[in-house]
């Protein structure tokens, strides 16, 4: 099946994760894509103490993450695809790793940015990263659950334009 979502959230694996996109996409496996996290073993550790034995996790550095999702025990799987931010997301799909949709989940904010929904914080790089994504072709949506009302990020900034 391979990737089910791709999702950049600055919080990773956490409970809105765990309790209701593992199991509303029935995902048996969870990549996350970060250079700070795949280095650090103890941060590796800590993340995988907090996920199901049943949900395979699996760390990788952007540079390593297309042989991670192309190799061959992938295949069948029911991939969850985190990202961290959206360059990482942008630096990825350059290097060939495919997706056609990204969630926005959460990006917390900082000074200069703009605040689109009540998780999603988006500064004047995250704006430049995905807009190049979209003129990819890739899809780009804001839904926190599988039960809120997915919204385009495209609408979100238009509303933030106002």
């Amino acid at each position: 099946m391979g990737i089910v979502l791709t999702r950049i959230d600055d919080r990773l694996i956490h409970g809105q994760i765990l309790e209701t996109w593992v199991p509303f996409l029935n995902v048996d496996c969870i990549v996350v894509a970060n250079d700070q996290i795949a280095g650090n073993l103890m941060r590796r550790k800590l993340i995988h103490a907090s996920v199901p034995k049943n949900i395979e996790v699996l760390f990788g550095s952007i540079n390593e993450l297309y042989k991670i999702i192309c190799a061959d025990e992938m295949r069948g799987r029911r991939i969850l695809l985190l990202f961290s931010s959206s360059l990482d997301a942008l630096k990825a799909f350059e290097l060939g790793v495919s997706f056609s949709e990204i969630n926005l989940g959460n990006l917390h904010g900082g000074p200069g940015g703009a605040r689109v929904t009540c998780s999603v914080f988006l500064q004047q790089e995250d704006i430049e990263n995905l807009t190049c994504l979209e003129n990819s072709g890739v899809k780009i949506s804001t839904q926190c659950v599988p039960t809120d009302r997915l919204k385009r990020w495209s609408e979100l900034l238009g509303r933030q334009a106002k």
